[in-house]
């Protein structure tokens, strides 16, 4: 295990060419999705803070309203994991990097089959769609997140 708690899921490289900055985003990036896409990493706003910025921003008022940073965001998306135990990213669809921005949008798939939610109980009905989540990178670490995501249809 990593100082930081997680376990590097990504095998050892003995020679390799140095990242580009935006590179060195993208990777910052995809490593909060994969722990806060984690039905088992994801334990809440503690598994993320290390890639975040103390004063780090998250925007998505229609689909997470009063969340209001990424660790915020970690700690609500845990609880929809609960119910939608085996959601997980399937690919990367587009992947942008300028500066310090990155673009990650991704297609996504899971089923109610977890705890209730809202206090429906689990049905078992599967959804995928489609999301972008828009990070600023800034010394190394997450300073805001704005989410587009459509969940409406992961509920019919």
């Amino acid at each position: 295990m990593s100082s930081n708690g997680s376990e590097n899921k990504m095998p050892p490289a003995r020679m390799t060419t140095k990242q580009s900055p935006e590179e060195k985003n993208v990777s910052i990036a995809k490593e909060y999705m994969r722990i806060a896409y984690s039905p088992s990493e994801n334990k809440g706003s503690k598994s993320v803070e290390h890639l975040c910025a103390d004063d780090a921003w998250f925007w998505a008022p229609t689909t997470f309203p009063g969340v209001k940073s990424p660790q915020e965001y970690a700690e609500s998306h845990s609880h929809v994991m609960a119910s939608i135990a085996d959601l997980h990213i399937v690919c990367y669809d587009q992947v942008f990097a300028k500066d310090g921005h990155v673009l990650l949008r991704y297609t996504a798939e899971g089923s109610h089959c977890g705890e209730p939610h809202n206090g429906i109980e689990k049905t078992g009905n599967k959804a995928k769609w489609s999301a972008a989540a828009i990070f600023e990178i800034e010394n190394g670490k997450v300073k805001s997140f704005t989410k587009d995501w459509d969940k409406l249809h992961m509920w019919k």
